[in-house]
């Protein structure tokens, strides 16, 4: 196992869309350990949440300033609003579960920005995030190192 090899999962499990939808497959092919590589992209993908939780609502208003970036700013906002009654309709149990369904723009970082543009609280929301990305990490390793792999880990 190559620490090299963990760093490049770490980081691509902080990137915005891919995650760790991505990061654990990788993973899972670089060969690294089912729990190294659960642990390793859980904890990546979660490094950013409170980031943007506190400071996304000041970015995006300094971004409507600057032309070209206030169309960055528009998109990000209409992706927020376009998943808001998604989550509204069950308050943190949504946002889990917006989070825990791994498809491309359903992660952390777009249910970050859904509770922050709700004005959701920390301590509500980070939890519900937490777990939404631990459900979507054993939904990957499932199905990137197979039921088989994951029970010989339980077992």
């Amino acid at each position: 196992m190559d620490i090299k090899n963990i760093l490049y999962i770490f980081l691509c499990s902080m990137v915005p869309i891919i995650e760790l939808r991505v990061a654990i497959p990788m993973g899972a092919a670089l060969d690294i350990p089912f729990y190294i590589n659960y642990i390793i992209s859980v904890v990546g993908n979660m490094l950013p949440v409170p980031f943007i939780l506190l400071f996304i609502r000041h970015i995006l208003h300094w971004m409507k300033k600057i032309p070209k970036l206030d169309k960055i700013a528009a998109w990000i906002e209409n992706k927020a609003e376009k998943n808001k009654a998604k989550v509204l309709k069950y308050a943190t149990f949504g946002l889990y579960i917006f989070v825990a369904i791994p498809l491309p723009g359903t992660g952390a970082w777009t249910g970050a920005l859904v509770a922050s543009m709700l004005d959701m609280r920390m301590k509500r929301s980070i939890p519900a995030i937490l777990l939404g990305v631990m459900t979507a990490g054993v939904i990957m390793s499932l199905a990137s190192y197979g039921a088989i792999g994951f029970l010989k880990f339980l077992l």
